[in-house]
């Protein structure tokens, strides 16, 4: 691999315009070199070329340890150490105050030397970007040492009132001065401090852990508990936090000293190649710059890295080195074989049993058979489940493939915790394994008539799609590490948010599923038709009247919305929390939604009702507009008449153009499926339930199209505002007045 290519895979992917724009300085070498060929074209014939490689073959031998002794072309007069170099660097103070390289170019009186003063000067910009970028970050995770070391001289404190209420610390100049030795910042001053169980009459704990109550007592402005309580559940909760905050604070310094090596390997590359190209051997001169630079010769990452890596394993993980750095830092997953071979079994098996389905469908004639029709009102709309379940896994895992390959820091932005995050190969793995239980479900219940010497088994084929529900349900709810643990508990902790909305504060993941349970509206409808059908006990007969009965079409409207309400409430939950009018419109539009989809529920069952099909042609379309607007330009960022890509963003992932465009217009069209609903199409050869099913499958894959144009949009924001890390709340607040005195 080229290293400009190995350059930008090992790049942050949210620092990608702090680094060394190694592309562009490319291009202008590029330009020397076509000066120089210009201006002194080789002086061999083209047909010379297998001549001198045959001259070369019979050259002296040169051994193989002889060094290069090759040296710039110099004057005898001259000096060559001085006097030869065609570059002076200096360290310059900028007017900003922050401290930089500038190189003076010696050869501008040479033949293209314009061309190579362009050169230095965008170099010394590059580098000027990155020390300060970086010297900035360092000065950031300084702080957030500091920060740290106060919340283990509490948590040390905290420790031994629990252990040993008691318990009397030693003197202070007796040298046992706990972590703040370790994680002490290098540039602070030894200062005085209280002995350590003093520290905790300066400190409260703080309330991270949100809940419903909790929240509802913010609401009420009701005082938390600000006196300590020192028990061993208060004690795990405060350690759990800062095990959470070391590992994200390693993480920024493992990044930051990466951001090191591979911007100065940039430059040192770099420069070999304009050595290359103008034989003026300044690279030598450059690089010694930049290694005494802050950037080269600063270790204040590596040594704090080393002080919060002893302070991990003595404090958190009892000494033991191999535990305490298994959990400081996990290693990626790797790709499993077995995962490869068992997604390939499971998708053979359901190729499988669809051909199969459809084999014994036409060789029985069963859909012209007398029992067709209520088999299509009942037990399709069963199965469809698992047909949007499925579908939705596939998009998603068509997603996750998309965001690794235009490098979209899927992970980061979700808070999937380091090393969990599910691969497209894993989501494909659990949808054809769900795909395989349906359809062996459906050949073994593929049974349309109703046939009195089939009756004994009836009820227990009735039984096999409730069985395959079950059977999912106790696999995610599942306590033991299988089947992707923590992707599972993840999801449930979103869903349990999005039901439990307002009452929680609202992240992007929260409101993510959220959406994706907007467009499973009919989804929802299958698990209200379960509940009806195995719960009045029409299973065991095959009862349709499910579709009939009063309550189940109330509660069909109902179902119906309940997406769309948790949406609007966490809307309306950031609105008060972060005063953003964006918000309150965003909730709007939910709204509109809601009364869209109520509307034309109530026109699809009164369907001679003038007024309930104007009143769902005028919501609908409204409702439709809205969302195409802000899909458009506020959820994908598009739309931007002043853009430098005409219409589209300034900052594009995909680098054609015609796929955002194709995108939208396919939005547009996927936002009027609903149209089927009001003009009530027919198709004559389509039974209503699998029109209804393919309507509902196509606003899936308009959602999936949507998932990844909204994820490009948030990670290019995180993007221009260089947001590598998630915010990890600490255990320990401490009084701000105490600081002050001491």
């Amino acid at each position: 691999m080229k290293f400009g290519k190995e350059f930008t895979s090992q790049m942050v992917p949210e620092w990608q315009g702090a680094y060394m724009d190694y592309e562009y300085l490319k291009t202008l070498l590029k330009e020397i070199h076509l000066f120089k060929l210009k201006t002194k074209p080789p002086q061999l014939t083209t047909n010379s070329h297998g001549l001198t490689r045959r001259l070369t073959l019979y050259r002296a031998f040169s051994g193989l340890t002889q060094r290069n002794t090759t040296t710039p072309r110099v004057s005898p007069s001259t000096n060559p150490d001085i006097e030869s170099q065609p570059i002076l660097v200096n360290s310059v103070k900028k007017p900003d105050g922050e401290f930089g390289l500038e190189t003076m170019f010696l050869m501008t009186s040479d033949e293209g030397g314009e061309y190579e003063l362009v050169y230095f000067r965008r170099l010394d910009d590059e580098f000027n970007k990155v020390i300060k970028f970086y010297r900035g970050k360092v000065d950031e995770v300084m702080k957030e040492a500091a920060v740290l070391n106060k919340q283990m001289d509490a948590l040390i404190a905290f420790r031994i009132k629990v252990d040993d209420p008691h318990y009397e610390w030693p003197d202070i100049d007796s040298g046992n001065r706990g972590v703040q030795e370790e994680l002490k910042p290098l540039n602070s001053k030894r200062a005085k401090r209280p002995a350590p169980l003093e520290i905790l009459n300066h400190v409260i704990i703080n309330n991270t852990l949100e809940t419903p109550r909790s929240s509802i007592r913010g609401i009420l402005n009701v005082p938390n508990q600000a006196e300590l309580k020192f028990s061993k559940e208060n004690l795990n909760k405060v350690e759990e936090q800062l095990k959470c905050a070391f590992v994200e604070f390693d993480h920024k310094l493992r990044l930051l000293k990466s951001y090191s090596f591979l911007n100065i390997m940039a430059f040192s590359k770099i420069m070999k190649k304009y050595d290359k190209i103008t034989s003026r051997y300044a690279s030598k001169s450059y690089m010694k710059m930049v290694e005494n630079s802050y950037l080269g010769s600063s270790e204040e990452v590596v040594k704090v890295m080393d002080r919060v890596e002893a302070t991990f394993i003595k404090h958190f993980s009892n000494s033991n080195r191999k535990k305490g750095l298994s959990i400081l830092r996990p290693k990626a997953k790797r790709e499993r074989h077995r995962v490869t071979f068992s997604l390939g079994f499971f998708a053979g098996c359901t190729i499988t049993f669809i051909f199969a389905l459809v084999v014994l469908i036409h060789a029985r004639r069963l859909l012209k058979k007398e029992g067709q029709e209520q088999y299509m009102v009942t037990m399709f709309p069963l199965y469809s489940l698992f047909a949007f379940i499925v579908l939705h896994m596939f998009m998603y895992a068509a997603n996750i493939y998309f965001w690794r390959r235009y490098r979209v820091n899927y992970p980061f932005i979700f808070g999937f915790k380091e090393g969990s995050a599910l691969g497209y190969r894993e989501v494909l793995l659990v949808a054809f394994g769900f795909a395989v239980l349906a359809l062996a479900s459906i050949l073994a219940n593929l049974d349309m008539e109703m046939d009195p010497k089939t009756g004994d088994y009836q009820r227990f084929t009735e039984l096999l799609p409730l069985g395959v529900v079950v059977l999912a349900l106790v696999i995610i709810v599942c306590p033991f590490n299988i089947i992707f643990r923590s992707s599972r508990f993840f999801l449930l902790t979103c869903a349990f948010h999005c039901i439990c909305a307002p009452l929680y504060k609202v992240a992007l993941a929260d409101f993510f599923l959220a959406d994706q349970l907007t467009s499973q509206v009919q989804a929802f409808r299958s698990v209200e038709f379960y509940i009806c059908y195995y719960g009045s006990g029409g299973y065991a007969h095959r009862d349709s009247s499910c579709s009939s009965n009063d309550m189940n079409r109330t509660f069909h409207y109902i179902v119906a919305i309940i997406p769309y309400c948790s949406r609007l409430l966490q809307c309306l939950r950031r609105l008060v929390e972060e005063k953003d009018g964006m918000q309150g419109l965003n909730g709007l539009k939910y709204f509109a939604t809601i009364v869209a989809v109520t509307t034309r529920t109530m026109y699809s069952r009164s369907r001679d009702s003038t007024e309930w099909y104007i009143i769902a042609w005028a919501a609908s379309g409204v409702a439709a507009a809205f969302g195409t607007y802000w899909d458009l330009v506020l959820d994908w960022g598009l739309l931007q008449r002043n853009s430098k890509n005409r219409w589209l963003r300034d900052k594009l992932l995909i680098p054609h153009h015609s796929l955002y465009f194709g995108a939208m217009i396919l939005n547009v069209l996927l936002r009027f499926a609903w149209l089927q609903t009001v003009l009530d199409f027919q198709v004559s050869f389509l039974h209503k339930q699998t029109l209804i099913t393919i309507v509902a499958s196509l606003e899936i894959i308009r959602r999936g199209i949507w998932n990844f144009f909204r994820l490009e949009n948030e990670h290019l924001n995180n993007v221009g505002k260089y947001r590598a890390f998630k915010s990890v709340p600490l255990p320990f607040h401490y009084d701000e007045d105490e600081d002050k005195e001491g």
